[in-house]
């Protein structure tokens, strides 16, 4: 057990009482306590820098919310469940002095709950410790699990499952439990894809309606190589169905078939092939088809016989629909209103998803690019090499791997994730080595694979910001961050976004549903945030503005765009865009109404969204869909298009 360095203690103060009773608690005891519905109930803990701290929220009655303050008063995060049941509060400190916790009522409703600090532990050096610190959270009875394995040369470094695999049955994680992996399935298809053309099966150049003579012919080619490095400009059908109102997190049903369907109803491409990288499982749901029509057997029947049989993948199979029985298998859950739910896969994702494997078959299947048994060295060169754009741009994107440099060091990966279970697999082909990360828990970070990867193999890897200037930070006028400020959007999923602020002297940055943290200018347009290895840096377009961001997290890069915000122009009135609009294409009906002020969207399942105006008659919804709408020569609204990152341009006619 690690030593604590210093004295930890909570006071609680009730701000709806005598804030002079105070209460202290010391780490391990329990507190229970009623809360009103305007009442706060505010905790502060001394801790130390570089300290992994652990606690829980117990909400026996009442649904309740945290704000967690560092010893300034800054905000660095907030916690909200819509669920009963335990809240776990985790982070890594790495201010010293005084942090704050305050609990509130979510809902306004008065109830009780249980708080408790479970561990304040020096952060852990060795990477085996620190993984039990960070995994710290799902090593509970009554919670979903996790699972860890890294490897090199062979040899197993750590491996060990966490949590429980179903919670129904009370059955525990084990390091050969089948869980779901989601996009990581990507590489098996591209692999079939890449088999089948080595065979002379096919050609990657291939004019996809070789193979699929049902799809329409667009106006430019779509070749099979198209489908598996997401260029081929096809529409994203997860996208597009949450679109049309499917609720795939409550288990709607989706059929493979469909992907034929809304690929033959696309009126045009979004992009001509080869010109613009833009994830797609459809593409990959197609390449599985192409697989089963060559082969003659059903996809699940080619990759046993073909994949996982040949590299004994004992625990790894295709799952050819959400009804499918897969033994001994992890289930997903996702927190719902009365604690965990358990959740159905996404329907309809074979090729894109749809398969479960462990641990071990996961090293045993890397291992197999470097020698291969199935395959050759040429397919797996060929996958692991980026493709590049007709413009020269690259995509760090080979057939189904992602393919980037981690602090110097050559890294592959992919990640997965379905409806409730989180997936990411790295390889480090350079020191033959590599690892990866399983749950079955919808809010697992499979981004902490990354952080992993620093700590077992940090010492190949190039130092931490080892490019840094001698830039002083003092010298930055901080009034120039004021250009830089504002919301930005990740370009591969457009709904998780960065919010870029100024509060006096200190710059900030905040992550979709992460805590907010300062940050410290390196030169006029990069900055290094303060927890854990990131950093960013604003691109400035010849014409001066500054419109895009790339994070560099743990040597992972990420672009996000800004969005445009605005004060509403002058002539616009709400009034124009009321009326009922309706998609030929997904066969659906959306509402746009003016209701105290504000423009609402409805959709008959998806419900009511606030829509709020970014630039002239166009809206922007939180969510992440954008709203666009079109005028005629008289000015009159005729048409609004929808776009939901990798889904866009859905046309919407008004017809009333």
């Amino acid at each position: 057990m690690i030593k604590i360095a210093i004295s930890v203690s909570i006071i609680l103060l009730s701000i709806s009482d005598d804030l002079s009773a105070q209460k202290l608690l010391t780490e391990g005891m329990l507190i229970e306590e009623t809360l009103g519905a305007t009442d706060t109930v505010v905790y502060q803990f001394d801790v130390g820098p570089d300290h992994f701290v652990l606690g829980e929220l117990n909400q026996i009655s009442v649904n309740a919310s945290m704000r967690l303050l560092d010893p300034n008063g800054q905000l660095l995060g907030t916690r909200e469940n819509p669920a009963r049941g335990p809240m776990i509060l985790s982070f890594e400190n790495m201010y010293e002095g005084r942090h704050t916790l305050e609990v509130f009522s979510q809902t306004g409703e008065t109830g009780s709950f249980e708080l408790s600090l479970n561990s304040v532990q020096p952060l852990a050096a060795d990477p085996s410790a620190l993984v039990n610190q960070l995994m710290a959270p799902y090593d509970r009875t009554d919670s979903p699990g996790a699972v860890v394995s890294v490897w090199q040369n062979g040899a197993v470094l750590f491996s060990k499952a966490y949590g429980m695999a179903n919670l129904t049955y009370g059955i525990p994680f084990e390091l050969d439990t089948p869980t779901n992996i989601g996009s990581t399935s990507k590489q098996f298809t591209a692999f079939a894809i890449m088999l089948l053309n080595d065979r002379g099966q096919l050609s990657l150049d291939d004019d996809i309606r070789k193979h699929l003579p049902e799809l329409p012919e667009f106006e430019y080619l779509i070749t099979v190589r198209n489908l598996i490095n997401h260029t081929s400009g096809l529409r994203e059908f997860l996208n597009l169905f949450t679109m049309a109102g499917r609720q795939l997190d409550n288990g709607d049903h989706i059929d493979r078939k469909e992907l034929i369907t809304i690929v033959q109803r696309q009126p045009a491409l979004q992009n001509p092939p080869n010109t613009e990288w833009n994830y797609n499982n459809t593409a990959f749901g197609l390449a599985a088809t192409i697989v089963e029509r060559i082969s003659e057997m059903p996809f699940h029947k080619f990759m046993q016989d073909n994949v996982f049989d040949p590299l004994e993948m004992t625990r790894s199979q295709v799952r050819p629909s959400p009804e499918h029985i897969v033994p001994n298998r992890s289930a997903g859950y996702l927190l719902g209103a009365d604690g965990f739910e358990e959740k159905k896969d996404l329907g309809g994702a074979v090729g894109a998803g749809s398969i479960y494997a462990s641990v071990g078959d996961l090293q045993r299947w890397s291992e197999n690019y470097r020698n291969p048994v199935v395959g050759n060295a040429k397919i797996f060169e060929e996958m692991m090499t980026s493709f590049v754009l007709d413009d020269g741009e690259k995509t760090d994107y080979g057939y189904g791997l992602v393919i980037k440099e981690q602090r110097g060091l050559k890294m592959i990966s992919h990640s997965g994730a379905d409806v409730a279970h989180r997936s990411q697999l790295v390889l480090y082909p350079e020191i033959n080595a590599g690892l990866t990360v399983q749950s079955n828990h919808a809010n697992f970070d499979s981004l902490i694979a990354y952080r992993l990867g620093v700590a077992f193999f940090g010492e190949h890897m190039d130092p931490e910001n080892s490019e840094e200037s001698d830039f002083d930070p003092d010298s930055y006028d901080l009034e120039n961050f004021d250009e830089l400020a504002g919301i930005y959007a990740f370009d591969a999923a457009p709904s998780f976004v960065l919010d870029f602020t100024r509060s006096g002297d200190s710059l900030f940055t905040q992550a979709t549903d992460q805590i907010k943290q300062k940050i410290i200018p390196t030169s006029d347009l990069t900055f290094r945030l303060t927890r854990g290895e990131a950093s960013v840096e604003f691109h400035r377009n010849e014409d001066g503005t500054v419109d895009s961001v790339t994070l560099d997290q743990l040597g992972l890069l990420q672009r996000a765009t800004r969005i445009p915000a605005v004060d509403e122009p002058e002539g616009i009135d709400p009034d124009d865009f009321q009326g009922t609009y309706f998609s030929e294409e997904i066969e659906t009906f959306y509402r746009v109404r003016v209701e105290d002020g504000s423009l609402i969207l409805n959709q008959l399942r998806l419900g009511d969204m606030e829509l709020r105006l970014t630039i002239k008659d166009t809206y922007f919804e939180v969510s992440g869909l954008t709203v666009s709408f079109e005028r005629d020569r008289n000015d009159q609204v005729v048409a609004l298009y929808l776009a939901n990152g990798r889904t866009r341009n859905v046309r919407f006619e008004k017809v009333r």
